[in-house]
């Protein structure tokens, strides 16, 4: 799958030498990464939204993490600081939730907890626009969404119909990079080719499937994931990571899967099956 953006190729390696490692490229080990991760088994916890919820603790659970569905108002901020990391899904909020999710952020920020927000249909109303700004001011240590997301959470002009983008990953980069200049978070614009950039790093990920979309709540899925990986590592390095082995994930399902029933369930098995190896040698990551 050849990267979005017009990026240029690597210049060829002299005859004989053997190719650089991720680290030589200054990129992150994804299986180091995923090795880490599934020996921590960090707790993460979850305010997402009633579609996700099972797809999400399920892919959680098949790689490695440990999922905690945590949003009632009333213990939303308590239950922050006994888990390792955060995530954040906007995608059904009300006004309650809204005050759950924002005291989450809160307590993480004050107990040094990383955090993941994924602002799910941000530009659609106003009450979603206020509450993805007030849940950016409480620096978030990753932002992913879709390029109309990405978009509107940046405060550009975006053509996002709900939860489903209608702007390529290229168009949102430029947005993506001040958005995480002005917030300090590393931002990841998935699609079919990813990009993510701490605004001074960038690269972008090639690894996924076409079926993946088509999965209501993978996208969702992935939020968490990244917040299991970012429990500990690097955000950057560990947000690339985790979108790669979740694209490897999704590859490997495909080969098999007859559509998008057959494909959930070869999926979730394969995120359990994931071999460090074969992680490394397919994860298709390049700086951009």
């Amino acid at each position: 799958m050849p990267a979005e953006g017009g990026a240029e190729p690597p210049a060829p390696l002299p005859v004989g030498r053997p190719s650089p490692t991720a680290e030589e490229r200054g990129l992150p080990d994804t299986a180091d990464h995923l090795a880490r991760m599934r020996a921590a088994a960090p707790l993460v916890q979850n305010i997402t939204n009633f579609v996700a919820m099972n797809v999400m603790a399920n892919a959680m659970l098949a790689i490695g993490a440990s999922p905690a569905m945590v949003h009632a108002e009333d213990e939303a901020a308590e239950f922050v600081p006994l888990a390792a990391a955060l995530s954040i899904n906007i995608g059904t909020p009300d006004a309650r939730w809204a005050e759950a999710m924002c005291a989450a952020a809160a307590a993480a920020r004050a107990a040094g907890r990383p955090w993941v927000l994924d602002p799910v249909a941000v530009g659609a109303t106003r009450f979603r626009r206020d509450l993805g700004a007030r849940l950016l001011a409480q620096a978030p240590t990753v932002i992913r969404g879709n390029a109309s997301e990405i978009l509107a959470l940046a405060g550009g002009t975006q053509a996002g119909r709900g939860a489903d983008a209608a702007d390529s990953v290229a168009a949102a980069e430029g947005a993506a990079r001040d958005l995480a200049r002005r917030s300090g978070a590393v931002v990841a614009v998935t699609g079919p080719v990813d990009f993510v950039t701490d605004g001074a790093r960038a690269a972008r990920v090639a690894n996924g499937h076409p079926m993946m979309p088509r999965v209501t709540a993978l996208g969702c899925a992935l939020t968490g994931v990244v917040a299991a990986f970012v429990a500990e590592a690097d955000a950057f390095d560990a947000t690339l990571a985790a979108i790669a082995c979740y694209g490897i994930a999704g590859e490997m399902a495909g080969a098999t899967a007859a559509g998008p029933g057959s494909f959930q369930v070869a999926f979730l098995d394969t995120l359990a099956a994931l071999d460090p190896d074969e992680v490394r040698a397919r994860a298709r990551i390049v700086a951009a």
